[in-house]
């Protein structure tokens, strides 16, 4: 059937003519390479000015929920914007409703790392595009990230076992944040210990033995752990932290017999190098013998912390590493690599592998049973993956091992700065050790009088804090972030919130 349309074939002699309407197969306006060349000048520019002038902006923003609604039209425009347009809305529409993690001035949660070579890095792992979930989908893309891994192993000096080398049993894998290696590890666990059950029952079904399954970590770890329990389907038990809010072996050893005699049957625990809420670090020497002994599987979160383990002053606080099967730890934290890139290693790739692995035709490559080479869908949860080696392989060439170390400890000093600034005034008090880039402070008084303080502290917008519960206390925590924090950043922040204090404290009693 032939369906009459009322534009020719021939439509100006066979030609498309921009702007022409009547074209039947007008292509829509696109950026081409030059436009490209010229307008990725102007975005370097603008990102440039926006990181140099970040101090100047205010690091809260000062909106309401739903207030970006009534800025854009509410249907996508059926032809195209101009880019000068779109740039501009950004500073109108965008910048208003930002919240600037890497300003100075922002000292919330953690670090969230941020430098020119990982942008570079993830402007060309777009431009390539590939999606490397096996090696043949793109063989660099996988090797790069093997050695990447490798490499930072050695800055940590991690044992042999997590190394890949030319032949190691172990490994590394980027996963995209520390929940999800958490959660990797404890799947691969649960399937391990489900396999080692059945093979000496085999009358055991899959359900029975999940249902006697118990987890442990400590009560300070992050939630993230107690949500890979549910996903997982297992119980997850918190062990009571000590007075430094750490977890020992004694209890949890204590937990693990009582849950024993119950007929549960323990097979994971989690050990926090770095707690989200006060810093604190749960004994590995004490934690770890008890999991080799009783075969349950240790996993290490120390997501923040862990860029620390690169200066030999901090190595220390990994000792222990060895009792563990898998450990993890966020460089887009606090290594100056940009977000996303969580590093995971495990002591024996086959546990990590043997749990997920799956071979459809479509994914099989000539290579992959040659024992050379890595398919890396099999040790994460997503099939796709970029190529975010390349933004470490930058990062460690530009600043070196030596660069990251004066960074490191750069942010601890400034920590440091901040709690000496604090000893000297009596009416606050530091609630945890400042071991690295965190110091947890509160005024001497109730939970009421601190939540006043931190509600004045938000509210004027100069600098941005975040709260915490250690025991029954409500603690602030002040957070050395920002790539560019300096000491007169930190001395501007401390004068601040020492004048809300003072007003706050006149206030209560008038």
């Amino acid at each position: 059937m032939v369906i009459a349309s009322s534009v020719p074939f021939n439509c100006h002699g066979g030609e498309e003519r921009e702007g022409c309407l009547s074209c039947p197969w007008r292509r829509p306006r696109t950026m081409n390479s030059s436009e490209f060349r010229r307008r990725g000048k102007e975005m370097t520019d603008f990102v440039a000015d926006y990181l140099d002038g970040i101090e100047g902006r205010q690091v809260y923003p000062d909106v309401q929920p739903g207030y970006l609604r009534s800025l854009v039209p509410s249907t996508a425009p059926e032809e195209p914007d101009a880019f000068e347009d779109i740039i501009n809305d950004v500073e109108r529409i965008i910048m208003p409703g930002v919240t600037h993690w890497h300003s100075p001035y922002f000292f919330a949660y953690f670090p969230s790392a941020n430098s020119y070579p990982a942008m570079l890095a993830d402007m060309l792992c777009g431009a390539i595009g590939c999606i490397g979930f096996s090696w043949a989908a793109s063989p660099a893309c996988t090797e790069l990230e093997t050695v990447m891994m490798d490499w930072l192993g050695k800055m940590l000096k991690l044992p042999e076992a997590f190394l890949a080398g030319e032949a190691g049993e172990g490994g590394g894998v980027i996963q995209g944040s520390a929940s999800e290696a958490t959660l990797m590890a404890l799947l691969a666990a649960r399937t391990k210990a489900t396999r080692r059950l059945q093979a000496a029952s085999p009358g055991l079904t899959q359900g029975a033995i999940m249902e006697k399954l118990v987890a442990y970590s400590s009560d300070q770890a992050h939630s993230s752990v107690e949500r890979a329990g549910l996903i997982g389907g297992v119980k997850m038990k918190a062990i009571p932290s000590d007075g430094k809010f750490a977890m020992r072996g004694s209890a949890l050893q204590e937990a693990m017999e009582r849950d024993k005699a119950e007929g549960l049957i323990p097979f994971f625990v989690v050990a926090t190098l770095g707690t989200t809420s006060c810093c604190s670090f749960d004994s590995l020497l004490e934690v770890g013998p008890i999991c080799n002994k009783e075969d349950m599987w240790l996993h290490i979160d120390a997501a923040y912390a862990g860029s620390s383990f690169i200066c030999p002053e901090f190595r220390h606080l990994l000792n222990g590493v060895e009792f563990a099967d898998s450990f993890n730890f966020n460089p887009h934290k606090w290594l100056l690599v940009n977000f996303d890139c969580s590093a995971m290693w495990v002591k024996k790739r086959t546990d990590l592998i043997g749990a997920f692995k799956l071979d459809p035709v479509y994914l099989k490559h000539s290579h992959q049973d040659s024992g050379l080479i890595t398919d890396y869908r099999h040790w994460q949860l997503p099939l796709g993956r970029r190529f975010r080696s390349l933004k470490m392989w930058f990062v460690f060439r530009m600043y070196g091992v030596k660069g990251l170390q004066a960074y490191i400890r750069k942010h601890v000093q400034l920590a440091h700065e901040f709690e000496y600034l604090l000893h000297q005034d009596p009416r606050f008090e530091i609630c945890a050790e400042v071991t690295l880039g965190l110091v947890c402070f509160r005024l001497k008084g109730s939970n009421k009088l601190n939540e006043a303080l931190l509600e004045r502290i938000n509210g004027t917008k100069k600098i941005h804090l975040v709260p915490c519960h250690l025991r029954d206390k409500f603690v602030l925590r002040f957070a050395i972030c920002s790539r560019t924090v300096e000491s007169a950043h930190v001395r501007l922040a401390w004068e601040h919130i020492n004048q809300l204090a003072s007003d706050l404290l006149g206030a209560e009693k008038e």
